[in-house]
Protein backbone atom coordinates (compact mmCIF):
# COMPACT_ATOMS: atom_id res chain seq x y z
CA UNK A 1 0.00 0.00 0.00
CA UNK A 2 1.23 3.50 -1.32
CA UNK A 3 0.94 6.67 0.66
CA UNK A 4 0.27 10.05 -0.72
CA UNK A 5 2.48 12.68 0.67
CA UNK A 6 0.84 16.56 0.36
CA UNK A 7 1.70 20.26 1.76
CA UNK A 8 -0.49 20.62 4.92
CA UNK A 9 -0.37 24.17 3.90
CA UNK A 10 -1.99 24.14 0.34
CA UNK A 11 -2.64 20.39 -0.34
CA UNK A 12 -0.47 20.21 -3.09
CA UNK A 13 0.80 16.28 -4.18
CA UNK A 14 4.33 16.22 -3.31
CA UNK A 15 4.78 13.08 -5.93
CA UNK A 16 7.06 11.74 -3.56
CA UNK A 17 7.66 7.46 -3.26
CA UNK A 18 7.33 5.47 -0.64
CA UNK A 19 10.23 3.13 -2.27
CA UNK A 20 12.63 5.95 -1.70
CA UNK A 21 11.58 6.34 1.60
CA UNK A 22 14.72 5.66 4.19
CA UNK A 23 13.87 3.31 7.20
CA UNK A 24 12.71 5.01 10.38
CA UNK A 25 15.28 3.85 12.23
CA UNK A 26 18.23 4.55 9.39
CA UNK A 27 20.97 6.37 11.19
CA UNK A 28 22.28 9.86 10.26
CA UNK A 29 24.52 12.01 11.03
CA UNK A 30 22.48 14.88 11.21
CA UNK A 31 19.44 12.90 12.91
CA UNK A 32 16.29 12.00 11.84
CA UNK A 33 14.05 12.82 14.08
CA UNK A 34 10.58 13.77 14.07
CA UNK A 35 11.26 13.72 10.05
CA UNK A 36 10.92 11.63 7.17
CA UNK A 37 13.83 11.27 4.65
CA UNK A 38 13.63 10.27 1.02
CA UNK A 39 16.92 9.33 -1.35
CA UNK A 40 14.70 10.87 -4.23
CA UNK A 41 12.02 13.42 -4.85
CA UNK A 42 10.05 15.16 -7.47
CA UNK A 43 11.99 18.43 -7.83
CA UNK A 44 9.40 19.58 -10.01
CA UNK A 45 7.26 19.76 -6.71
CA UNK A 46 9.80 21.79 -4.44
CA UNK A 47 11.42 25.42 -4.93
CA UNK A 48 15.13 24.96 -3.41
CA UNK A 49 17.10 27.56 -1.74
CA UNK A 50 20.35 26.94 -0.74
CA UNK A 51 20.99 28.11 3.14
CA UNK A 52 25.03 29.14 4.76
CA UNK A 53 25.17 30.13 7.88
CA UNK A 54 28.22 31.17 9.81
CA UNK A 55 27.56 30.15 13.40
CA UNK A 56 27.71 26.90 15.81
CA UNK A 57 24.84 24.67 15.16
CA UNK A 58 23.88 21.21 17.06
CA UNK A 59 21.97 18.55 15.12
CA UNK A 60 23.19 15.42 17.38
CA UNK A 61 25.62 14.83 19.67
CA UNK A 62 27.50 13.63 16.49
CA UNK A 63 26.57 16.28 14.30
CA UNK A 64 27.87 19.73 14.70
CA UNK A 65 30.27 22.69 13.59
CA UNK A 66 30.50 25.98 12.99
CA UNK A 67 29.54 27.19 9.46
CA UNK A 68 26.02 24.95 8.00
CA UNK A 69 26.01 24.53 4.60
CA UNK A 70 22.41 23.05 3.80
CA UNK A 71 19.22 23.44 1.35
CA UNK A 72 16.04 24.43 1.77
CA UNK A 73 12.89 22.54 0.65
CA UNK A 74 9.81 24.34 0.17
CA UNK A 75 6.30 24.18 -1.36
CA UNK A 76 6.51 25.20 -5.17
CA UNK A 77 2.76 26.07 -4.91
CA UNK A 78 2.65 28.16 -1.46
CA UNK A 79 6.40 28.49 -0.38
CA UNK A 80 5.89 27.04 2.90
CA UNK A 81 9.31 25.22 4.41
CA UNK A 82 8.74 21.59 4.35
CA UNK A 83 12.43 20.54 5.27
CA UNK A 84 16.25 20.73 4.08
CA UNK A 85 18.67 18.42 1.87
CA UNK A 86 21.40 16.77 3.78
CA UNK A 87 24.28 15.46 2.03
CA UNK A 88 24.40 12.66 4.73
CA UNK A 89 23.34 10.37 2.87
CA UNK A 90 24.94 6.64 1.48
CA UNK A 91 28.45 7.14 0.57
CA UNK A 92 28.36 7.48 -3.68
CA UNK A 93 31.96 5.38 -3.73
CA UNK A 94 32.84 2.51 -2.58
CA UNK A 95 36.53 4.04 -1.39
CA UNK A 96 37.58 2.99 1.93
CA UNK A 97 38.51 7.00 2.87
CA UNK A 98 40.97 9.08 3.36
CA UNK A 99 43.79 6.96 4.84
CA UNK A 100 41.55 4.13 5.23
CA UNK A 101 39.38 5.58 8.21
CA UNK A 102 36.57 5.03 6.49
CA UNK A 103 33.45 7.18 4.64
CA UNK A 104 33.52 10.51 5.88
CA UNK A 105 32.73 14.05 4.60
CA UNK A 106 35.69 13.54 2.27
CA UNK A 107 33.56 11.00 0.27
CA UNK A 108 31.03 12.47 -1.88
CA UNK A 109 27.57 11.28 -0.32
CA UNK A 110 24.49 11.29 -1.63
CA UNK A 111 22.01 13.91 -0.77
CA UNK A 112 18.90 12.87 1.63
CA UNK A 113 15.74 14.82 1.51
CA UNK A 114 14.18 15.37 4.91
CA UNK A 115 11.05 16.23 5.48
CA UNK A 116 9.41 17.35 8.48
CA UNK A 117 5.99 15.42 9.86
CA UNK A 118 4.50 18.48 10.72
CA UNK A 119 4.57 19.96 7.12
CA UNK A 120 2.60 16.76 5.62
CA UNK A 121 -1.01 15.62 5.02
CA UNK A 122 -0.23 11.20 4.63
CA UNK A 123 -3.08 9.26 3.36
CA UNK A 124 -3.26 5.87 2.31
CA UNK A 125 -3.98 4.59 -1.10
CA UNK A 126 -5.68 2.34 -1.80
Amino acid sequence: MASIYSCKECGTNFNLHTTYLYPPDFYFEAGNKGTLSFSAVDSTKFKFEKEDKIRPFFETLNYWGIQRKRTKMMCMNCGKLVGYVYDDGAPMTDSPGQFHFGPSQVIPRAPRYRIKNKALNITSET
